[in-house]
């Protein structure tokens, strides 16, 4: 359990931040290259790549190299933990809400009938 709460707060921490997020955006497209992903920011390549190993430390993104271009692509599956945590936080909330309703309905039809 500890262990999926930590890959859970890493693919979140690297969520967290719009840079990233819009890299993986681009990657949901198809694999790219970092000079490619780069070229909308700005900001140094070098501070650029620490995004991208960030994004490949939490598990979300690979990346190879062949010859000089190194390739990003998305690794779909890393992101069912956080989908499932989310549907679980869904329903929670969702049933909350239902309890929430009954109760009010509730009030107000006893405040009718006074």
């Amino acid at each position: 359990m500890e262990q999926y709460q930590d890959h859970l707060s890493g693919v979140f921490q690297a969520l967290a931040d719009p840079t990233r997020r819009a890299v993986l955006g681009r990657l949901s497209r198809g694999p790219a290259g970092v000079s490619d992903l780069a070229k909308p920011f700005e900001m140094a390549l070098p501070s650029f790549m620490k995004h991208i190993r960030y994004l490949e430390g939490s598990g979300l993104i690979r990346t190879h190299k062949r010859g000089r271009v190194r390739t990003c692509e998305i690794v779909e599956k890393q992101f069912a933990a956080a989908e499932a945590w989310l549907s679980e936080q869904r329903a929670l909330w969702e049933g909350r809400a239902d309890r929430l309703e009954q109760f009010v309905m509730q009030i107000q039809e006893e405040g009718k009938s006074k």
